[in-house]
């Protein structure tokens, strides 16, 4: 009777605990089946650009992980002069070194055709392992904390001029360079606005907490870098392409006089284009886009200290980052829909014209510095230096040979992290004034439109000389 009784007590309680567990289990399984199904669509799944898309979303977790753990020891701990001084010592260790480095990522990376997804995981398991470094620094902002900074950095761009190089190996069927693209930074955008969070919670149990979650991503991504298909590694047909044609090799134009030993290197085939080898619009795009990253560099080491020390009227120091940060944020969103929404369709006219409205916006930003100005600006930067790279890329995939072209992905990217280093000193150096520093942004853009809006349209009038993607 007694087992009899229990028996029949503990089916209900089995249920119940079936139910409660089903209830519990669903939201993660649903979700987890949802972002699947997102990223594996129209064909992004059978041709391997999903799992790309889904590492990509890993490493922009891991990163602004990280971002908090540095900015909460380097920035906000300290009254704002020491913030400086400290945020300086961050550029000059890290960012000083990266400046001589990042020239260097690009051609290493020419020798590893055959081990990209070993590269990328090996970016992963690096920034893993510097995260449990950091941890024991991080609370005393000691000097040993810059060293592994400027390693996990190194990692960060080494990670993404290979993911650069890799996505048109992972094209579906009548999917554009710019639409792939524009998932992937989606998806990154996405992970980040979902880890911030997560990573500030962590920070208030522990200054070392932000640091422990990175390194369990890290470890995440290490391991589904090598589920990549093996296609990533397949450097069938490719070349390296440079930005300035070496000493020796002729131009495109043709003229009178062209040396023996560029005539002998062109009957051999063994002629290797560089990026102004395949017309102008490469080289003037990546002028245009090099003024966007500088761009956001700059306002993004300026303004923090800028509304640190002088916050928005009426909003706290805290209140008013936040609200530049998430119209950064926003405005990037609306750049990468937009252009996975415009395709590949003039590519030139549209990075000359997001150059033109980011140049007016500062220009106005700086004869009217005010709350939403500042907010505009930050949203307007976010939406060109998105809309712009990608139809950058969309010029690559059009008028680079498929040969040399994840090559001249690397290259371009080495560039555009260069530039960002830049404008983040400028952004350092300058006194906290307002207005200096928005016409200091406006002449940033104002030197990138003086070298590239010319070209970029003379070229979209003339038309591709390459035109190799429908």
């Amino acid at each position: 009777m007694t087992s009899a009784g229990s028996h029949k007590d503990s089916g209900p309680l089995r249920r119940a605990g079936r139910t409660i567990g089903h209830a519990l289990h669903t939201p993660f399984t649903g979700t987890a089946r949802g972002i699947r199904k997102a990223t594996h669509a129209h064909g992004a799944g059978e041709s391997g650009l999903g799992k790309l898309i889904e590492l990509h979303a890993v490493n922009g977790a891991g990163d602004v992980m990280i971002t908090i753990a540095l900015a909460s020891t380097v920035f906000f701990s300290v009254p704002t002069d020491e913030a400086r001084g400290r945020v300086a010592l961050y550029l000059a260790i890290t960012m000083a070194p990266f400046t001589v480095l990042a020239p260097v990522i690009g051609p290493l990376l020419d020798h590893l055709p055959h081990g990209r997804r070993a590269a990328m995981a090996g970016a992963m398991l690096a920034r893993a392992v510097l995260a449990l470094t950091m941890s024991g620094a991080v609370a005393t902002g000691g000097l040993e904390l810059y060293p592994a900074a400027l390693g996990v950095l190194v990692c960060s761009k080494a990670y993404g001029v290979v993911r650069s190089a890799v996505v048109p190996r992972l094209l579906p069927p009548r999917f554009s360079l710019v639409k792939a693209n524009s998932r992937v930074t989606l998806a990154g955008l996405l992970a980040t606005g979902i880890a911030a969070p997560v990573g500030a919670g962590l920070h208030t149990v522990g200054s070392a907490w932000p640091l422990y979650g990175a390194c369990v991503v890290f470890i995440g991504g290490t391991v589904l870098a090598f589920t990549l298909p093996h296609k990533v590694d397949s450097s069938k047909g490719e070349r390296k392409a440079q930005l300035v044609p070496p000493h020796g090799v002729v131009s495109p134009r043709p003229g009178p006089k062209r040396n023996g030993k560029a005539r002998g290197r062109e009957k051999n085939g063994e002629k290797r284009p560089g990026l102004r080898s395949v017309g102008p619009s490469v080289l003037n795009g990546l002028q245009a886009n090099i003024a966007h990253r500088a761009l956001s560099g700059f306002l993004i080491f300026f303004l923090a200290f800028l509304l640190r020390e002088h916050p928005l009227a009426g909003q706290s120091a805290a209140v008013s980052l936040g609200i530049v940060g998430v119209a950064a944020g926003i405005g990037n969103a609306l750049g990468t829909a937009v252009g996975s929404w415009l395709r590949a369709r003039g590519p030139e006219v549209i990075v000359a014209s997001v150059l033109a409205l980011a140049l007016g916006v500062a220009v106005l930003t700086a004869l009217f510095f005010s709350t939403v100005m500042v907010a505009a600006l930050s949203a307007t930067a976010g939406f060109t230096q998105a809309l712009s790279k990608l139809s950058l890329d969309a010029m690559i995939q059009r008028d680079v040979p498929e040969e040399v072209r994840t090559s001249a992905f690397a290259r371009s990217e080495t560039a555009l992290q260069m530039a960002w280093v830049v404008g983040g000193g400028i952004g350092i150096a300058l006194p906290l004034n307002g207005v200096l520093g928005m016409s200091v942004a406006a002449g940033i853009l104002a030197l990138g439109a003086a070298t590239s809006v010319r070209g970029l349209l003379s070229a979209a009038r003339r038309g591709s000389p390459h035109p190799r993607v429908a």
